[in-house]
Order: C-alpha cells, then structure tokens, then sequence
C-alpha cells in the first residue's frame, strides 16, 4: 500500500518512518514529503520510503507527492509562529493546500493530526487555526480519520525535549505550579493509530480523540521523570499572569515566540469525552513504559 505523509522530518514522522521500517511484514510504501533537500537528508534511507520536497504554494509538487497513493497523513503544523511560519499558513493554508492536492488526485482517504482543544470558534489563535485545518478536511467531500492529540512524548518530540531538560534539574519553575493535568500519549501509540486508519480506510468522515491512559499533573510528570535520571527535582511557581504579561511585552518587539495563546495552550488541561484506543484497534502504553523510552 503506498501512502503519502506531510511534514516527514517531523519527530512524528520520523518516528512513523523507522517504525515502518523496522517492521519485518511492512507493506507501506511512503511518498515522505519535506520542505528542503536538506530535511530529505535526514529521513531513514530505505527502499520503501521514497522523499518529495514540496511547497504548499505549488499545487505541481503536491500533486506528484500525492500521485499513485491510497491515502494522504497530513502531520505539519505549528503551536509556536515565527516571522516565516503562522497559523494562518502552516496550519490552515498548509492543510487546505493539501486537501485540494487530495481531491485533484481522486484519493480515498486523507488523515489528519490535529489537537485536543481545535476550534474553529475559539478566541484562541492555535486552537482556532487546528479547528479550520478540521474544517477544510470535512468540509472536502473526502473519507477523512481526524486524530486529535495531547502532549505527544518519544524520542525527539517538543515535549519529551522540554520534559527531559526541567527533569534534569534539582529546582525548575513551571508554569502555575505544573497544576495542570495532561494525559501524555506515546508517539509509537499514534503512529499505531495512523497505521491502522491508513489500512481500513473509512467511507465516512470521523473524529476521534486519543490519549495516553493516565492522567497525570505537569508536575508530577516532572518528578516522575526526574527519578527516573536520578534527579530529585523540586518543582515551583512560576505565576501564568507574570509570563503572559511578558510574552505581550516581547511581542511588541518581535512577531511569533511564546505568546499569551500558546501559554493558554500549554497549560490547558488534556480533557476528553471519550478515548478512542479501543475505536482505533490499539493497546495504549503505560505512562512509565513512556518515560522509560525518553531516558538515555
């Protein structure tokens, strides 16, 4: 089955790919479509895994990463702007741009990871980006799966990065205290989850909600992790009223960074109303299997 993926040098990606490759009955053939020969370079070398620069601005280049696949994984995205990334055009052009790819290539499927919190209505500017990334999937005409995720955590993720380096420390200062509670879902666990939509392939669109299968306080992830390195970390206060008032104040110098949305976003607590492992067909990892991984 040959499948295309977006965003393939993304920690996601590149975790979907060597999984692929790693498996001695993989029948998944992957268009891997990056933004630079650069990002090409970094992709596991294997036959079955073929890599496409694209642009999202050039219908052509979508079209050819598209051409001969059952179905498209769009991954790209962005929680932190920058000068040359917003959500505008890494998350609602980005993902509109390869929807049309998918309708002009009469494809069967499109999968799309989104986020807990997507929106199109929220007066917050990330989750209102991901929820009109949302709309431009259903609102295609196309069989769609749309996967919204928590804080993802492996090798490599933003999160298990951030997790690592306040664990590794005797006293850190988290955001309200790291009151907030996440339900942090194993990278290996979605790419699980891709791999089982992209090879049932639905008539329908539907939407799902998947996180790990214990929630846990930022805080207390942060010890938990930190024992694990042998570090007993003490973890206080830093107030969340203080760093948006300091993102606000950055952001009249420059444009992107931290901002009071992303604060928002960050210590939103991971709520659902349903987890849909069992509706996925996978077996969630323990939390501690999770952090297990992260811990060289």
């Amino acid at each position: 089955m040959r499948i295309a993926i977006t965003g393939a040098n993304s920690s996601v990606g590149q975790a979907f790919l060597t999984n692929l490759v790693n498996q001695t009955d993989n029948t998944f053939t992957v268009n891997a479509g990056v933004r630079s020969e650069a990002a090409a370079d970094l992709l596991p070398d294997h036959p079955s895994i073929v890599p496409y620069v694209i642009t999202y601005g050039d219908s052509a280049s979508l079209d050819t990463l598209l051409d001969g696949a059952a179905c498209v994984v769009h991954l790209a995205g962005i929680l932190i702007e920058s000068p040359s990334s917003t959500y505008q055009t890494a998350n609602v052009d980005a993902t509109t741009a390869v929807v049309a790819a998918a309708q002009r290539c009469d494809l069967a499927h499109v999968i799309l990871i989104s986020a807990l919190g997507a929106n199109s209505l929220s007066t917050n500017a990330y989750y209102q980006s991901k929820g009109l990334a949302e709309n431009a999937v259903t609102g295609s005409g196309l069989p769609a799966d749309i996967i919204r995720t928590p804080m993802l955590l492996g090798p490599g993720t933003a999160g298990a990065k951030a997790l690592i380096s306040m664990a590794a420390r005797p006293t850190v200062k988290v955001l309200g205290g790291g009151e907030h509670v996440l339900r942090p879902l194993d990278v290996d666990d979605l790419n699980q989850a891709i791999r089982q939509c992209c090879q049932r392939g639905p008539s329908q669109t539907n939407s799902y909600e998947l996180v790990g299968p214990e929630p846990v306080s930022h805080r207390e992830l942060i010890i938990a992790t930190g024992q694990l390195l042998g570090q007993d970390v003490s973890v206080g206060t830093l107030p969340v009223w203080s760093a948006k008032l300091g993102a606000t104040l950055m952001g009249i110098f420059r444009r992107g960074g931290i901002t009071p949305a992303v604060i928002d976003v960050i210590t939103a607590s991971e709520t659902i109303h349903h987890n849909a492992d069992v509706d996925l067909g996978i077996t969630l990892s323990p939390l501690s299997t999770t952090l297990q991984k992260l811990v060289p």
